[in-house]
């Protein structure tokens, strides 16, 4: 099957609507982030990208600025138009209201009440659809969002701060700052990006973490929940990971009992797994039932190596500065020892740049598949 042809001018209006849809990165959650652009030509008539859940979504903000003129027009929208009822009405039917006469949309709709049901209406409708144009960046915006759908589990990304000899504490724990202040800062606005930020007890028992995001001048992030990987209920009265600061999970194992400072945390039980921990990858499927995106990862070498050796990680955000801390300290994963070269773990670069003093590393396991393709 041959790919549509898609002119110089489509691309431009995609690539538009994809910026758009990227405002809505810190605000969306559990919604898709979704762009739309409403052109004619090289005029553009009207804008909108989805910014909260149970909200107006893309298309009607752009539909609402284009006015009458969005009749016979060309909607460009990142990800395929509603067509149920949900906290809002279907989309695909405001685009028919609107009488626009094409729509070129950047990927389907996975999701199980939509899923080719609004191309489909919008066909019948007499409108002329074309679908698959920038369908890669379109998905790569909404990564966790497709992976939760397709696969059933969030999108898994390990955070991990090390110096350059590979170290992400001293012996003793210490590990107050490796890196400086930009990266730190950054790494803030990968949390708000998050569905959810996963840790463990152990990490909760050394280092008291907040486990919340400081954007300084941004309130309107959904704040991520923090869930904490706690078998047998450690966390300690007076933690800052069960304050009210952000919602809070508690993970644990089965018939354990609650103590009395965490009965009214929120918590969910998680099957053991062959050593006595949690079974990872059912304490994802968890999170993905409560609508769970993206994690982020915050943790220490045994949690993160663990997610990277039974396959859950999907991606490392690896801040390296320009620091040596000796063969004395810690390690930045704790992994299976390796019979020969030939096994070596392998990652693909997706991203490198400069955070201030520091290097930011975007990795991904390499030949992993994509979520859900």
């Amino acid at each position: 099957m041959s790919r549509p042809f898609f002119p110089a001018m489509d691309h431009v209006h995609m690539a538009h609507a994809l910026r758009l849809a990227a405002q809505g990165m810190h605000t969306t959650q559990p919604n898709p982030r979704v762009g739309c652009v409403i052109a004619r030509g090289e005029t553009v008539l009207g804008t909108g990208w989805h910014r909260r859940a149970g909200e107006p979504h893309a298309e009607v903000h752009a539909l609402r600025e284009a006015g009458e003129s969005a009749r016979g027009a060309t909607a460009y929208v990142t990800l395929e138009p509603c067509a149920h009822h949900g906290r809002t009405p279907p989309c695909a039917d405001a685009l028919i209201a609107a009488g626009v006469g094409r729509v070129v949309i950047a990927h389907e709709d996975p999701f199980d009440k939509v899923d080719g049901a609004g191309i489909a209406k919008l066909r019948d409708a007499g409108i002329g659809v074309q679908v698959g144009l920038m369908r890669e960046q379109a998905r790569e915006l909404n990564i966790g969002f497709f992976s939760r759908i397709e696969r059933g589990r969030p999108w898994v990304r390990v955070k991990l701060a090390m110096s350059l000899d590979g170290r992400t504490a001293l012996a003793d724990g210490s590990s107050k700052w490796i890196t400086g202040d930009a990266a730190r800062d950054d790494v803030q606005r990968w949390r708000a990006r998050a569905s959810a930020i996963l840790s463990a007890s152990g990490t909760v028992l050394a280092d008291d973490p907040h486990l919340t995001v400081r954007l300084p001048g941004d309130d309107r992030f959904v704040p991520p929940l923090r869930a904490i990987l706690d078998t047998r209920l450690r966390t300690p009265q007076g933690a800052h990971v069960i304050d009210a600061a952000a919602p809070t999970l508690l993970l644990h194992a089965p018939d354990v009992a609650v103590p009395a400072h965490l009965a009214a945390v929120d918590r969910a039980t998680v099957r053991l797994d062959d050593h006595g921990g949690l079974d990872l990858r059912a304490a994802l499927h968890v999170l993905a039932l409560r609508d769970v995106n993206e994690v982020h990862v915050e943790a220490g070498p045994v949690l993160c190596g663990a997610l990277l050796a039974a396959g859950l990680a999907d991606e490392l955000l690896v801040y390296i500065a320009p620091v040596l801390l000796g063969s004395s300290a810690r390690p930045m994963l704790a992994l299976p020892p390796l019979d020969d070269m030939a096994s070596r773990w392998r990652l693909d670069t997706i991203d490198r740049r400069q955070v201030g003093d520091d290097t930011r590393l975007q990795l991904r396991p390499a030949n992993a598949a994509k979520a859900g393709a």
